[in-house]
């Protein structure tokens, strides 16, 4: 029998707490410090303060709430990864989006969980992605497995396949150099719906940038294009 090691959690794991309400962050913070194995370096509530935090303080694991008041936690996970690989993200949210789920996971999520999850199931999936584990709300892992298997089966072929009209009105705007107000302006969105959208691209297509959409246009059509 081949003699396996685990990876050991570190002797304390260091948390950064990212959510827009108030009362929510004080719960976990209250929640994760009984633990002796955690210690939360920082609480923040918007994208902007996360990925500074982030820089600031090197957590080993961020709970990233994904609405965020000026933008999505999927955005601030992508921004975090892409500076520092080594830190772990969980997405904590009140919502099972297909879309947001894939879209995490492109952005380098190590797991998706519902709000409603209890105390000690969190405390464990916490400990899980600290050992490098990946993992999904039993809520969501239907609906991702059916997205890959779409993908794996050819109903969806690439990633221009899978934006909506809107995205792919916005994608269209944001190729042209528009800026969020601007695009805003063009499709009655409010910059911070806007926003959202264009993050969401973003994970889609496996850009880094919205400088990047121009040159990814012109290498792709739409389906149904001539």
């Amino acid at each position: 029998m081949p003699f396996v090691i685990e990876t050991p959690l570190p002797s304390v794991l260091r948390l950064l707490v990212v959510d827009d309400h108030e009362v929510v962050r004080g719960g976990l913070v209250a929640l994760l410090e009984r633990r002796a194995a955690f210690s939360v370096v920082a609480q923040v509530g918007t994208v902007t303060e996360a990925i500074e935090a982030a820089r600031l303080y090197r957590p080993d694991l961020v709970i990233m709430d994904v609405r965020l008041p000026d933008g999505s936690g999927i955005e601030a996970t992508r921004e975090i990864r892409a500076e520092n690989p080594a830190i772990r993200v969980l997405m904590l949210t009140s919502y099972p989006d297909e879309e947001a789920v894939f879209a995490a996971i492109i952005a380098g999520a190590s797991g998706y969980l519902l709000k409603q999850i209890r105390g000690r199931d969190l405390i464990a999936a916490l400990e899980a992605v600290g050992r490098g584990e990946s993992l999904l709300d039993p809520a969501v892992t239907e609906k991702v497995l059916e997205r890959i298997r779409r993908i794996a089966t050819g109903t969806v072929t690439d990633g221009l396949a899978q934006l909506t009209p809107n995205e792919r009105k916005i994608l269209v705007l944001v190729a042209e150099g528009q800026t969020n107000k601007e695009i805003a302006t063009q499709v009655f969105l409010s910059d911070k719906t806007v926003k959202n959208y264009v993050s969401s691209i973003l994970a889609k297509l496996n850009l880094q940038r919205r400088a990047q959409a121009a040159a990814y246009l012109a290498r792709h059509r739409f389906p149904g294009d001539e």
